[in-house]
């Protein structure tokens, strides 16, 4: 695998752009995997689990911003958007519902590498591998996959951490049962939105004091649950 094993994948349906990108992202270390199509996008991303996106805003089948919509609901993985559209709203638009960075075609290869150096340097530096809440009583160790309480390993199933990691990692959203559902099973998941709320009950006895008075899985009555552990 190449620099530090991060792999970036390519989404845009002219493969001349594909090819130059990927030529030069190669160049610089990476690894790259190009697809032509928002299906192909999803099933790479899941086969693949790349550490950045460089996805086309105009796809035959799916627009770029229903791809980064849908996956914001379920990965914070750096998503640069290449599009042609280069009025300001345009650009508010495509950060506001979850970009990390913006480029207008035509662009400068070697400018849009620089632009996948930084933002990875950006979001690595903005998501260390262990959050530790207070003083360390709670820390979820990211690479590890594992939760501890008070130094002891809660004893999560990976479908948990899925949820504790995705409210950790964003403390003052509040997460609706639907996208903790996609989180833990994906959009095909067809099941009924309180499977989520059994598994609420089963972490909360795993890492809260009090279950009946929680400090870190607050229920948001009428929408979800956030993260509270400050």
């Amino acid at each position: 695998m190449s620099r530090n094993e991060k792999r970036i994948l390519i989404v845009d349906d002219e493969p001349k752009i594909v090819e130059v990108v990927k030529s030069y992202l190669e160049r610089s270390g990476y690894a790259v995997n190009g697809v032509f199509s928002g299906k192909e996008a999803f099933d790479s991303f899941e086969r693949e689990k790349p550490a950045l996106i460089i996805l086309d805003w105009m796809l035959p089948d799916i627009t770029g911003e229903e791809i980064c919509r849908t996956l914001r609901k379920k990965s914070s993985v750096p998503i640069i958007m290449l599009t042609a559209r280069v009025e300001e709203e345009d650009i508010l638009h495509g950060l506001h519902i979850g970009a990390d960075d913006y480029v207008p075609k035509p662009f400068s290869p070697r400018q849009l590498v620089a632009r996948v150096e930084a933002v990875l340097r950006r979001t690595e530096s903005d998501s260390p591998a262990v959050i530790s809440f207070r003083q360390g009583e709670l820390t979820v160790d990211l690479d590890g996959h594992d939760v501890q309480r008070d130094g002891q390993t809660a004893g999560l199933t990976p479908n948990e951490f899925k949820i504790v990691s995705a409210l950790a990692r964003h403390p003052k959203k509040v997460f609706t049962r639907e996208e903790l559902i996609t989180i833990v099973s994906g959009d095909d998941f067809n099941g009924f939105d309180r499977v989520i709320d059994t598994h609420i009950k089963n972490i909360r006895q795993k890492i809260e004091t009090d279950t009946k008075n929680p400090q870190y899985i607050l229920t948001v009555h009428g929408v979800g649950y956030k993260f509270g552990g400050d």
